[in-house]
C-alpha cells in the first residue's frame, strides 16, 4: 500500500512491536477528548459523530490506538514543541483528520511527554507518522510531504482493513519488550541474551538490547542540563555521549550521530575508538533498515579514513 516516495520504514518483527504497549486492563470505552495541545493547532473541533484529533499517552495508547484500530485505522503523529517541521506538518494532518469526518483518527505523541511509546516504533525523528489498522503498524513515513502526496498515503491507510499482519513470532521476543517497557531492564537484558545465544543473528533481540542500555546510561539524567552541559564542553566525551543518548530517545537520532561523528573527528586513539563504539552502539538500536544510520555509517568512514 505504501507510496515509495514517501515510505521510510520497513515494518519487521525488529522493527515495531507493540506488545509491550498492550496491557491486561479490563476492556472499558475510549475515554478520548479531542486534542487541545501540540504544535501550533489545526481545524478546530472535532467532526460531528466522533473524534478526530486525539493526544495520547502511554497510559492512553491500548484504548485510544490499538483498541480503536479495530474498528477505525489510526494516523499516529509523533512530534515535539522543539521541532519546527512538526509545526508545518501537524497542522495539516489535524486538518485533515476533521475533514475525513470520523472516517480515521489522528493520534498525537508527544515524544518528550511518551519517550517509551516513541522508542517501541523505533522513532529516530520527527515527524514521524505511523498509520496503525487491526491493532498493527502498517505503513509509515517520516519527514514533510506534500500535501497531494499526504493525501494520497491517507486514502491507501483507508483502504487498509484488509491488509495481512505478520505470522506469530517468538513469545521470548514478547516477555523481554514486555520488560523493557515496564523497565525491568535487567529482567530484558537476560531475555534478550538468551534469544542470541540461541540466534546470534537476530537484529530485534540485538536492538532490544542495544535498547537496554541506552535505558541504563540515561537514567538519572537531567535532559536539559545534559545537553547544556555537552553545549558548553564540546571535547568532554562522556558529556557528549550522554547529551547523544537523549538526542535518540527524544526522536533527534539524526542529530546524535551527527554531534558523534564530529567528534570521531576531533578525537584519536582510545577516545575516538570509544566514540565510534558508542554510535556504532546506537546505529543497532535504530536497526540496519534505517536510511539515517545508511547515511550516518558513511560520514562515520569518511570521519574515520
Amino acid at each position: 500500500m505504501s507510496d515509495p516516495r514517501i515510505t521510510s520504514s520497513i515494518f519487521t518483527r525488529g522493527a515495531v512491536d507493540l506488545s509491550a504497549l498492550r496491557t491486561p486492563t479490563p476492556t472499558s470505552a475510549p475515554s478520548a477528548a479531542p486534542a487541545q495541545a501540540g504544535p501550533p493547532a489545526g481545524a478546530p473541533g472535532g467532526a460531528v459523530g466522533g473524534v478526530t484529533v486525539i493526544d495520547v499517552t502511554e497510559a492512553t495508547f491500548q484504548s485510544e490506538v490499538l483498541e480503536r484500530s479495530l474498528s477505525t485505522p489510526v494516523v499516529v503523529d509523533f512530534w515535539a514543541e522543539w521541532c519546527e517541521p512538526c509545526k508545518q506538518l501537524s497542522p495539516v494532518l489535524e486538518r485533515l483528520a476533521v475533514e475525513g469526518g470520523g472516517a480515521w483518527v489522528l493520534a498525537k505523541v508527544d515524544v518528550d511527554a511518551n519517550p517509551r511509546i516513541a522508542q517501541m516504533f523505533r522513532v529516530q525523528g520527527i515527524p514521524m507518522v505511523y498509520a496503525v489498522v487491526g491493532g498493527q503498524p502498517v505503513d509509515a513515513f517520516s519527514g514533510v510531504v506534500p500535501e497531494a502526496q499526504l493525501r494520497q498515503w491517507i486514502q491507501a491507510v483507508l483502504k487498509a482493513g484488509g491488509v495481512s499482519v505478520a505470522a506469530p513470532t517468538d513469545p521470548r521476543l514478547d516477555e523481554a519488550d514486555d520488560a523493557l517497557m515496564s523497565g525491568d531492564l535487567d529482567t530484558a537484558e537476560r531475555a534478550y541474551r538468551k534469544i542470541l545465544a540461541d540466534s546470534p543473528a537476530d537484529a530485534a533481540a540485538e536492538a532490544g538490547l542495544a535498547q537496554v542500555g541506552l535505558a541504563r546510561r540515561v537514567a538519572g539524567a537531567d535532559p536539559a542540563a545534559a545537553l547544556a552541559a555537552a553545549q558548553a564542553n564540546p571535547d568532554d566525551v562522556d558529556a557528549q555521549l550522554l547529551a547523544a543518548d537523549i538526542e535518540v530517545l527524544s526522536g533527534q537520532a539524526e542529530a546524535a550521530y551527527t554531534r558523534l561523528v564530529a567528534l570521531v573527528r576531533r578525537t584519536a586513539g582510545d577516545d575516538r575508538e570509544k566514540v565510534r563504539q558508542h554510535l556504532v552502539g546506537l546505529f543497532t538500536v535504530a536497526g540496519p533498515e534505517d536510511p539515517a544510520v545508511a547515511s550516518a555509517r558513511r560520514a562515520l568512514a569518511s570521519a574515520l579514513f
